[in-house]
């Protein structure tokens, strides 16, 4: 933070009227605890390990389809892309509800 008489950065000024924009329409935030803190650490530690196991899966299969049918590799490609996004998507959700004070 800038000191009493000191000018204000551009991000701070901005950070105020995120601050007043964010009173305004009534959201608020707050601190997380280290309980809150550690339990996020914990699912994303999970999501990432789980979709680094779909990556070590997903790169697997493409060596032992190596030449194999342009269409059947573009399938291989696409289940991985809707897992790899369906994991994200399920880390994001519990990430957000820990947020929330719901998990």
């Amino acid at each position: 933070m800038a000191d009493a008489g000191a000018p204000k950065s551009a991000f701070e000024l901005a950070m105020e009227r995120l601050r007043k924009k964010d009173a305004e329409e009534g959201i608020t935030t707050r601190t997380l605890s280290d309980e809150e803190k550690a339990a996020i650490a914990e699912v994303r530690s999970l999501y990432d390990s789980k979709i680094a196991e779909q990556e070590i899966l997903h790169q697997a299969a493409m060596r032992q389809m190596w030449g194999a049918d342009p269409a059947e590799t573009a399938e291989v490609d696409r289940r991985f892309r809707r897992e790899k996004e369906r994991l994200a998507s399920e880390r994001d959700t519990k990430v957000e509800k820990i947020r929330r004070g719901d998990g």
